[in-house]
């Protein structure tokens, strides 16, 4: 395949990354392509690390995250690019990330073990919340009297916060408690450039009926 051949490659998963709106797998690359011209799997991962390469040196760059691959701003930028829309990034109370960050180091994890954790009780609407941005899902029943529901992290979690596996959170040796989590995984989402009309009904950090105890009444060991 000449060199002529594999720009256009590039240029034709570029076109597709760029329209998605959303990552692509290799699979669905390889699929743009028909039978008789689909490249070799070795060529569409070469294209796709020339294109990585090429945003070297720009304000966006190609990422690799748990569904796939985009093209995402980088977080340098999200300060001016945020200002072209008038919506602004929804902001998440403690008692909510303390919940997030508490299903992801320690999943699958119940209700009940969160609020032993916590010490105070998980509001019905963080839990609603979390599953409709559909960050967390439940994953099984554990077999204790009642049944109750085993929380566990999504792929959606691992995309939204630029991840490709749970491996890439922060070590819990270098966080020590709760409060520390949360102010990651808030730096996280404001550095993300989300812009979701936020619901109704949608998680905020003055939303009513949120638990918004000021003190961390749990540690993770």
């Amino acid at each position: 395949m000449n060199e002529e051949q594999i720009r256009r490659i590039q240029n034709i998963i570029e076109a597709a990354l760029l329209a998605a709106g959303k990552p692509l797998s290799l699979e669905q690359i390889r699929d743009l392509f028909t039978e008789t011209e689909r490249p070799a799997r070795q060529l569409i991962e070469h294209a796709l690390s020339q294109l990585e390469l090429a945003c070297a040196h720009r304000s966006y760059e190609l990422r690799k995250v748990s569904s796939g691959y985009r093209f995402q701003i980088r977080e340098e930028y999200a300060t001016w690019v945020g200002r072209l829309f008038e919506e602004r990034p929804q902001r998440y109370s403690r008692a909510l990330l303390e919940t997030l960050a508490l299903i992801a180091y320690r999943q699958p994890i119940t209700r009940g073990e969160i609020e032993d954790i916590r010490g105070v009780t998980v509001s019905t609407t963080i839990v609603r919340t979390l599953m409709e941005r559909e960050w967390v899902r439940v994953v099984g029943h554990k077999d204790v009297p009642g049944r109750p529901a085993m929380y566990a992290t999504t792929r959606q979690f691992l995309d939204y916060f630029s991840m490709t596996s749970l491996e890439q959170l922060p070590p819990l040796s270098d966080i020590r408690d709760l409060e520390e989590i949360g102010r990651e995984i808030e730096a996280k989402i404001q550095a993300e450039i989300q812009f979701d009309t936020p619901s109704p009904d949608g998680e905020d950090a003055a939303s009513p009926g949120d638990d918004h105890d000021e003190s961390i009444s749990g540690t993770l060991h």
